[in-house]
């Protein structure tokens, strides 16, 4: 696959741990708006430039767009975004809870995004993925890096090592504690050709990012008639990382009610599933065993593993499980997508986020799921097939700000 160096617009050392937000899908307005109170420096100004306006400003309205533009321009403006020289990549690395993993900062092509080189495994919705379209073409720039994986190439592994030798470019650590550290690279064309023998590299997080970022290349491509095949709209801005550093922590579910049917019932319903008894540990330990939190108790919830078809890479999964055998049949969830009676929670938010839910009585029941694995996220998205939707939540998550990529 390629990997192309480019100009990067990114902060001033001494301002970068202003400018990096959180992404702009993980946080809803008003806490989009807590978060940058009093940072007039956040990214959050770009990539959620709907807390500059007012609240009845529709999330779809036109001047969302513009005042995006308009922060973006200010920040080049007053220098808290620097445009570097010349084409570069660079070596992003996140470290959490003494676990380190380190991404390569460049931009991949909207053509092998379309020929599955850069593989999908969700579907998208349409009105996020028009949202930012639009979002890149007001900027004429993507904004947010998309989460890529690949699998681990020695020789990538050996390049990295030798670049995060040398002194850093940014070095801090954001509220949450995640610290996160970049270095530009300092003879990017060879990184970049270690990428060519890469087969494949694999959406992990950032499914509407990379589709609108494919989209609107697409769409300045169509407009432009004089187009040659090297402008920079041909690439979108992405962080790649090996998948032996990454890990996906599990996406937990909520329902609000029990389908009409009382807590003792619903427990009799589950020993029919498999084995259930009281648990020492809410948290599962293996594929094929839920946490179910009820009427104030924690439940261990093991399924037959003979009944399980490790062969099929959807129905194995054990979000699919859990719908299959329990959501579905026992609670009459049909469509997870679109019911409104369950509800995904994070598993960074741990189980005890869980039994706050059901204990406060904004929902009924809650599952504690075992983490989807990258190999499974990988023979999904290889068989051109769709996990169900929240099968997997990656910690810790890129911060914004700390590159943009221009499209001209």
């Amino acid at each position: 696959m390629r990997l192309h160096p480019f100009r990067a617009l990114r902060p001033r050392p001494e301002v970068a741990d202003q400018v990096a937000a959180v992404p702009y899908d993980v946080v809803n307005r008003t806490e989009a708006a807590e978060l940058a109170r009093g940072n007039p420096r956040s990214f959050l100004h770009v990539g959620r430039s709907d807390i500059d306006l007012p609240e009845e400003v529709d999330a779809y309205d036109p001047r969302i767009y513009l005042r995006a533009r308009e922060a973006l321009d200010q920040f080049v403006l007053e220098g808290t975004l620097l445009r570097d020289e010349e084409p570069a990549l660079y070596l992003y690395r996140q470290t959490m809870d003494g676990r380190e993993q380190v991404g390569v900062v460049g931009c991949v092509h909207v053509d092998d995004y379309e020929r599955d080189l850069i593989r999908k495994h969700e579907k998208t919705r349409p009105d996020k993925e028009d949202d930012r379209t639009r979002h890149v073409l007001a900027l004429n720039a993507n904004a947010e890096p998309v989460f890529l994986t690949y699998r681990p190439r020695p020789e990538i592994d050996a390049l990295v090592t030798r670049e995060t030798a040398a002194p850093p470019l940014y070095d801090f650590t954001a509220p949450d504690g995640v610290r996160h550290t970049v270095w530009r690279v300092a003879a990017p064309a060879g990184l970049a050709r270690a990428f060519d023998p890469v087969p494949h590299s694999y959406v992990a997080d950032g499914h509407h990012r990379s589709a609108s970022a494919w989209r609107a290349g697409k769409e300045l491509r169509g407009k432009n008639a004089r187009h040659r095949g090297d402008e920079e709209y041909n690439w979108f801005l992405a962080v790649l990382f090996p998948s032996a550093q990454l890990r996906i922590l599990p996406y937990n579910r909520v329902v609000r009610d029990l389908n009409g049917l009382t807590p003792d019932a619903v427990l009799e319903r589950l020993r029919g599933v498999g084995r259930l008894q009281p648990a020492s540990s809410p948290e599962p330990d293996r594929p094929g065993v839920f946490g179910v939190y009820l009427a104030g108790r924690w439940y261990r919830l093991e399924l037959d593993p003979a009944t399980i078809d490790r062969r099929d890479p959807i129905a194995s999964l054990d979000v699919a499980l859990l719908q299959d055998r329990v959501l579905g049949p026992i609670l009459g969830i049909g469509d997870p997508r679109t019911d409104k009676r369950i509800d995904f929670v994070g598993g960074i938010r741990g189980p005890a986020e869980l039994a706050r839910r059901v204990d406060s009585g904004e929902t009924a029941i809650a599952f504690a799921l075992y983490p989807t694995s990258l190999e499974q996220l990988m023979a999904v998205s290889d068989a051109g097939q769709v996990m169900p939707p929240k099968s997997t939540w990656f910690e810790p998550k890129l911060r914004s700000g700390l590159f943009v990529h221009e499209l001209e």
